[in-house]
């Protein structure tokens, strides 16, 4: 497998047998966990977004190689969807799994503007779905973090 490929489908995550897209998000969790504990929220932030723009011309020749739009086992996007979802939860465990869920389930349901994002072309396509449903989800955490839920 090229670079790209490893790249694209997080060393193979993305070939998971079930829900590639979810494997890679619940993997992304304690990686995010580690970004926050040692650096902070904001190191976690810039992570996802440095991987965000990393991933765009990543997908865009995997997809172009696998002669697919937006290739399943392609999980690049969501790891920088679920960190940048993580970037605004408390450090702990239950803010990470209202992120995880809330993450999963925008980018699953494509509810707008995930789907507007989606809409697009090439790698930035396959990419802006997941920053957007990851913005989304870390929004309501945020919120409910301010509220005290979390």
């Amino acid at each position: 497998m090229s670079w790209i490929g490893r790249g694209a489908t997080l060393l193979g995550i993305g070939h998971a047998p079930l829900a590639p897209g979810t494997a890679a998000s619940l993997v992304a969790l304690p990686f995010a966990a580690l970004i926050a504990t040692w650096f902070g929220s904001l190191p976690l932030l810039g992570a996802a977004l440095g991987v965000g723009v990393l991933a765009v011309p990543i997908s865009g020749i995997y997809a172009k190689q696998a002669g697919r739009d937006d290739p399943s086992e392609c999980v690049i996007d969501e790891l920088a969807g679920q960190w940048l979802a993580c970037a605004f939860a408390p450090l702990n465990w239950q803010g990470y799994a209202l992120a995880f869920v809330l993450f999963r389930l925008f980018d699953m349901t494509k509810l707008w503007p995930v789907s507007a994002a989606e809409r697009m072309r090439g790698g930035f396509a396959i990419v802006a779905d997941d920053l957007v449903a990851g913005a989304m989800a870390g929004a309501i955490v945020l919120l409910a973090a301010h509220f005290g839920l979390l």
